[in-house]
C-alpha cells in the first residue's frame, strides 16, 4: 500500500531522513554520455552549490551527500527548534532568497512594520513559510526544480528531468543514522568511479577530510555565520550535550569508513584487520554484520530503517502492514 509522503516524514518521531532522487529518459547529472558523446560533469557542481545554498536557508541540516551520474543522496536532518525561534524577520528574509516576496512581506522587512489591517495577513504568511523552511518536501521542491530547469535548457528539450518527487527513508536510531551515511558516503568507491575517499568528489566525506585537514588558523577565520554552509559535525558522544551534532567522534567515523570502504571494495572479509574499529565495539555490531548491513543498505530497507521495534511502530503510525529489513535489522539491533 502507498503510504503518503506527508506520513513518511514525521519530525517529531525522527528528525532524519535518506532522500534519493533518480533522473529520468537516461539523463544525465554528470559523467560521459556514451550515446551523444557529452561530458555533463559539471552538473554535479549544480547540485551541490544548491544543496549549500539551501541549507543557509531552510530549517534543514545535511549530514551526508554523494552526487552520482543519474541519481544523489542526502541525509538530512530537520531543526525543529531553529525553526520554532525563527522570527518574523528571518522567516521572510530566508524565503525572500529563495522566491519572490508577498508585497506585504516586502514592505514590513522594509519598514518594520505594516499597517494594522494587513497584520493579520502579514501572520498568516509568516505562519507558512515557517512551516516550509521546516519541509524535507520544499527542500526538494527548490532543489529538484532548478537543476531541472537548467538541465533541460542545456538539453535544449522540455519534460520531466527527474523520474519523481524523491524517496526518502526515515533513520529512527543512531545505528540506522551511521550506516545510512557510510552507505552514501561510499557510493562512488561501490560504483567503481574512485578507489579512495579523498578521491570521491562531490561527497559529503571528501568535504568532511579537505577541512579536517584545513589548518586550524584557517578554519578559525572560516565565517560561521547563517549564510556559511557548514555539515552537520561530528560531535561525539561527551559533547552532546552542549552542541547539536551527530552523536560519534568523527575520527571513529574515518576508521570505521575507511575500513568498510576497503572490505566493499576487494569484497573479500579476509581481508579484514582482525581489530574492530572503535566505534563498532561501542554499538555491539560484529564485523560481518556491519559489512553485510552497510553493503545492501538499500536492499534490506525500505522506507524507514532502524531497530525492528521502533520500525514497526512507525509503520503503524504511517499506515502501513509490515516492514522490509526484519533479518538486518536483528543482525544489528538484537533488542
Amino acid at each position: 500500500m502507498t503510504i503518503s509522503r506527508r506520513k513518511l516524514i514525521e519530525p517529531q518521531i525522527t528528525p532524519f531522513y535518506h532522500v534519493i532522487n533518480r533522473c529520468v529518459r537516461r539523463a544525465y547529472l554528470c559523467g560521459d554520455d556514451p550515446y551523444n558523446g557529452k561530458n555533463y560533469h559539471h552538473r554535479r557542481g549544480w547540485i551541490v552549490n544548491k544543496i549549500k545554498q539551501l541549507a543557509t536557508v531552510f530549517c534543514i541540516d545535511v549530514c551526508a551527500y554523494a552526487v552520482m551520474s543519474n541519481h544523489y543522496h542526502l541525509v538530512l536532518k530537520i531543526d525543529t527548534e531553529q525553526q520554532k525561534k525563527l522570527t518574523q524577520e528571518a522567516v521572510i528574509s530566508r524565503w525572500l532568497q529563495l522566491f519572490n516576496g508577498h508585497p506585504i512581506a516586502v514592505d514590513f522587512l522594509k519598514d518594520g512594520q505594516v499597517e494594522s489591517d494587513k497584520q493579520q495577513a502579514l501572520s498568516n504568511l509568516v505562519a507558512e513559510w515557517q512551516q516550509r523552511l521546516g519541509s524535507i518536501s520544499w527542500f526538494m521542491r527548490c532543489l529538484n526544480e532548478e537543476i531541472a530547469r537548467k538541465a533541460n535548457k542545456e538539453d535544449q528539450c522540455k519534460g520531466a528531468f527527474w523520474e519523481g518527487r524523491f524517496k526518502s527513508q526515515a533513520l529512527l536510531d543512531e545505528q540506522a543514522l551511521l550506516s545510512c551515511m557510510m552507505y552514501v558516503d561510499l557510493n562512488p568507491i561501490r560504483a567503481g568511479v574512485t578507489s579512495s575517499l579523498e578521491q570521491s568528489n562531490f561527497t559529503s566525506i571528501q568535504q568532511r577530510i579537505r577541512e579536517y585537514q584545513q589548518p586550524k588558523t584557517s578554519a578559525k577565520q572560516s565565517p560561521s555565520n547563517k549564510g556559511h554552509f557548514q555539515l552537520l559535525p561530528f560531535v561525539g558522544a561527551e559533547h552532546q550535550a552542549k552542541r547539536s551534532g551527530i552523536n560519534f567522534a568523527f575520527a571513529d567515523y574515518l576508521e570505521l569508513i575507511d575500513w568498510t570502504g576497503r572490505c566493499i571494495r576487494n569484497d573479500k572479509k579476509g581481508f579484514i584487520s582482525s581489530s574492530q574499529p572503535k566505534i563498532l565495539q561501542q554499538l555491539g555490531i560484529t564485523s560481518d554484520a556491519w559489512l553485510e548491513h552497510s553493503e545492501q543498505f538499500m536492499e534490506r530497507y525500505a522506507n524507514v530503517s532502524g531497530k525492528w521495534s521502533r520500525m514497526c511502530a512507525f509503520k503503524q503510525h504511517a499506515g502501513g502492514h509490515w516492514c522490509k529489513g526484519k533479518s538486518a535489522s536483528h543482525q544489528l539491533h538484537p533488542n
